[in-house]
């Protein structure tokens, strides 16, 4: 019987190499299949997009982070500043 005894050496330095990107692979996959933060808008995440100023305005009024008054005067600001179509 006939062996083929050559590249043994080539497999040895090649192997680890393989696991390496292997492990690499799934360590990056890992890490983009779970970091997902919500609110997290942009970058090119999925093709997300941004708040507008109006939608933060909103948001923050709804959770209660701003009263009526300072809602109304913010929006009227928003309102006066806002390029028209």
């Amino acid at each position: 019987m006939i062996y083929w005894n050559g590249g043994g050496w080539a497999w040895m330095a090649f192997m680890p190499l393989l696991w390496i990107a292997l492990v690499g692979l799934v360590v990056w996959a890992a890490i983009r299949l779970t970091h997902h933060s919500p609110g997290h808008y942009g970058n090119g995440d999925g093709g997300q997009r941004r708040e507008t100023p109006r939608e933060i305005l909103d948001r923050r009024y709804a959770a209660g982070e701003i009263d009526t008054p300072t809602y109304i005067e913010a929006r009227r600001h928003l309102d006066d500043h806002s390029p028209n179509p």
